[in-house]
């Protein structure tokens, strides 16, 4: 058990971290190219790796998988979660969209707790608030006011948060590589029928990174899966916070935004409520032993 959650929080926190380096190259790429042609190249991206890995025992076990119907239902609130957020996200400031996601965790903990029946300790409720309070800090989202894109943003976190709590479910009862494959056949088939009245040819620089957003994300959906299979959820959501460090980060590199007093101190908060997670399961299984 001690094993199976640390390696649960490393896989997910290296998820996040992909999961935002991902949506950095979104973000260039939804200037110029549809959404939904960006999912699509992306699911080919993701299916053809798979199918070169697993061939035609995969086609058996996924045909053939008991929860293909639970499966597709996760599929259908991430695609709809997706493309909210990166709707949103071409309208507004990394940093904002950010802030108004980062609700999923605090939604994932309480679904987690009403629906999962997961014990939500008191250390796992603080880790989600004080992550959400560095958030808050980190972002400074003043100004904002509620617009659509405000709402988009704030319908992918809440679609995020419950798929995450059905892809706990599911992960515990089929391979990775299976749900990998019927999520980006699922994404491939809907956001193909949709290509076909939104193509825009991509050039030679275009291109390349349409492919990088299915390396990046078939990685990350990759680590992901396997840390849900590894850890509860209310363990789990504090760790989607750590992926705002790497925003900034990406931040400050490709669109030279500097990093203010605020970032750092609500950097420190979100590293804080990590290591709240961390400490207190530790202690949870001293106590157990």
């Amino acid at each position: 058990m001690k094993n199976s959650v640390s390696l649960g929080i490393l896989l997910t926190s290296l998820a996040y971290m992909a999961f935002t380096f991902h949506d950095a190259i979104i973000k260039i790429l939804t200037s110029s190219i549809p959404v939904w042609q960006i999912l699509f190249f992306r699911s080919l991206t993701i299916l053809t790796g798979c199918l070169a890995f697993g061939r035609g025992k995969l086609v058996r076990q996924t045909r053939r998988s008991p929860i293909i119907k639970p499966m597709i239902a996760r599929s259908i609130l991430l695609l709809c979660a997706w493309l909210s957020y990166y709707s949103a996200a071409s309208r507004l400031q990394l940093a904002e969209v950010t802030t108004l996601y980062y609700a999923a965790p605090i939604v994932g903990t309480v679904l987690a707790w009403l629906i999962l029946k997961e014990e939500v300790t008191p250390a796992r409720w603080l880790a989600v608030g004080v992550g959400f309070v560095g958030v808050l800090i980190a972002c400074n989202p003043i100004g904002l006011t509620i617009s659509w894109p405000v709402y988009l943003a704030l319908q992918a976190a809440v679609l995020w948060a419950s798929a995450m709590v059905l892809l706990r479910k599911t992960s515990l009862h089929e391979k990775t590589i299976v749900q990998l494959t019927v999520s980006n056949v699922f994404f491939l088939v809907m956001t193909g029928i949709a290509v076909l009245y939104t193509w825009k040819t991509p050039d030679m620089t275009q291109l390349p990174l349409l492919i990088a957003t299915g390396v990046v994300a078939g990685g990350a959906q990759f680590a992901l899966f396997e840390g849900m299979r590894q850890a509860p959820v209310s363990v789990l959501a504090p760790f989607e916070y750590t992926s705002l460090v790497w925003a900034f980060l990406l931040g400050y590199l490709i669109w030279a935004d500097i990093p203010t007093p605020n970032v750092v101190f609500g950097a420190a908060l979100i590293l804080a409520a990590g290591l709240i997670i961390i400490v207190s399961e530790k202690l949870r299984r001293r106590i157990a032993a």
